[in-house]
């Protein structure tokens, strides 16, 4: 994964995907916390997912927002979608993306809207396939966008001009 550092300037938005509670009985009674899945993104290519616990919703959010500053990836947007096809699995969760023309929208269900929207893709075909659970679909979300590469990026690894990328 193509990990970024990102300044403080920057404005990173978040984005609360699933709420958890999770109950612990204990003799003295049921105890009761929160798991929350965050994912913060720039709008602009670069996205970042967290996972906080705590007794309280908002400690758990702001625990996961705090995470998923600290794993930020820089994901490639073309004109608003993604370069290419691409399907990837993160245990039984298994997402679909594919680039699609200007003005379809955000063709994309539940956890992977959520990290799409704040990738900044704005029109992009999606299918999740298998597993439901958002804390499996964002993570194979963003295992399936940090595996996109561009044009550019194929030319650098390559060492040959862009010419000779699309004309072969």
């Amino acid at each position: 994964m193509n990990k970024v550092k990102i300044s403080s300037d920057v404005e990173l938005k978040d984005r609360l995907v699933a709420i958890n509670r999770v109950t612990k009985v204990t003799k003295g009674g049921r105890t009761f916390t929160f798991a929350a899945i965050v994912v913060v993104g720039d709008g602009n290519g670069v996205i970042g997912w967290g996972l906080g616990k705590a007794g309280e919703v908002t400690a758990a959010i702001s625990k996961g927002t705090e995470a998923a500053k600290k794993n930020l990836i820089k994901v490639p947007v073309l004109k608003g979608t993604v370069p290419h096809e691409i399907e990837a699995r993160f245990s039984g969760a298994r997402v679909f993306l594919k680039p699609a023309a200007a003005g379809t929208g955000l063709v994309a269900g539940g956890a992977m809207r959520a990290v799409l929207e704040s990738a900044g893709v704005k029109d992009i075909l999606a299918k999740s396939k298998g597993s439901s659970n958002p804390h499996n679909l964002v993570k194979a979300t963003i295992l399936a966008l940090s595996q996109m590469r561009d044009a550019y990026t194929i030319a650098g690894a390559r060492g040959i001009s862009m010419q000779k990328v699309f004309n072969g």
